[in-house]
């Protein structure tokens, strides 16, 4: 096991308290304010861990752009409204949605007060390299974003939020902790007595998943847009309707790697459940549009023939990587973009259907 900054910290945490639930383990691993993986590194891109759709195609955020633009027509074009990017990366998709908008909507943009949830100094750094002039303004949490009307954009924001998960067994569903085996090495264990709440159907070893912090945040989200109205764009990998499957995963050098073996220093994920969120937000009064695919929502927006309007004005090389980046987007083979990430929307009560949803 690779000697991390944050193992020996997990050790001695484990020793004095017992073990841990995977929710507490991926909060740690990802947000520890020394060793955690999003407070010490840019992940993203070929040199590090995992490439994102904005950085694969510049069209993926100009067609959110553009659909930042609509919706904000479907609400009335209010004079100003909070745009809003949850996760924002290095500031690619932001960079891009603003350029369209400042081509073909400079009215939507002119009303736009711009706000970045990001944790990441790393991160906030390179955002504001990326956003010049846009003069965004940085938050921890939701809970600080000023009021009025929103349209937020959330891209592989939901599936890096921790979870809890539980096991079937003989004596009912089990807490899945994370305790010492040999050599003081991390492990898998599960709490002895069963979750009594829990009440799902599952075979003998099955894995439920309960994104509970997705779920909160989802709720405040679709609260806030049906008392003051707007819309929430999610993208993410995950599943149309749920199930009892173990998706936590670790990502390193893009390559697959064992969640346990690197602690902070490997990217910690967990399958969406669109469903479990579509119902926690409708519970809170938002509508929800979708989910639908990942490929149908850009085609539907226009992908295809702005890949194609690129491409007529690159050279042979330029047009070849934009065609290769909207494919890739699109790719609706089973583990294809297209296919694999699904894109959800919330809004607020009597507003007109969201774009490609």
């Amino acid at each position: 096991m690779s000697g991390t900054p944050l193992l020996g910290e997990l050790r001695r945490l484990i020793a004095h308290e017992g073990p841990i639930s995977v929710e507490r383990y991926m909060a740690l691993c990802l947000g520890h304010p020394v060793h955690g993986y999003y407070r010490t590194r840019d992940p993203l891109g070929a040199a590090g861990d995992f490439t994102t759709a904005p950085e694969i195609s510049q069209i993926f955020g100009e067609l959110l752009g553009l659909w930042t633009a609509e919706v904000w027509h479907g609400l009335g074009r209010p004079g100003a409204f909070r745009l809003v990017e949850l996760g924002p990366g290095r500031g690619t998709l932001m960079a891009d949605a603003l350029r369209a908008l400042r081509a073909a909507a400079p009215d939507c943009l002119a009303a736009a007060d711009l706000h970045l949830v990001e944790t990441s100094p790393v991160l906030r750094a390179a955002q504001a390299r990326a956003l010049t002039g846009a003069a965004p303004t940085w938050h921890n949490g939701i809970d600080t974003l000023p009021g009025g009307p929103m349209i937020a954009l959330a891209n592989e924001f939901f599936d890096a939020l921790p979870v809890r998960q539980y096991q079937r067994t003989a004596r009912g569903w089990c807490e899945r902790r994370i305790g010492l085996g040999p050599d003081d090495a991390l492990a898998f264990g599960l709490s002895p007595d069963p979750t009594p709440e829990i009440a799902a159907d599952g075979a003998d070893g099955a894995i439920l998943t309960l994104p509970a912090v997705a779920l909160d945040l989802a709720r405040q989200l679709a609260g806030r847009l049906a008392r003051a109205g707007g819309a929430l764009l999610a993208i993410d990998y995950g599943d149309l309707y749920g199930g009892t499957a173990d998706t936590l995963q670790a990502v390193a050098r893009h390559r697959f790697a064992d969640p346990l073996a690197a602690p902070g220093e490997t990217d910690l994920t967990a399958q969406v459940d669109f469903a479990a969120l579509a119902r926690a937000a409708a519970g809170e009064g938002a509508v929800v549009h979708g989910p639908v695919t990942q490929a149908d929502f850009l085609l539907s927006l226009g992908l295809a023939q702005r890949a194609e309007r690129l491409a007529a004005r690159a050279n042979p090389a330029q047009a070849a990587a934009v065609r290769a980046g909207a494919e890739r987007l699109t790719d609706r083979a089973t583990r294809g973009m297209g296919h694999l990430f699904k894109v959800m929307g919330l809004a607020g009560p009597n507003q007109p259907a969201l774009p490609g949803l």
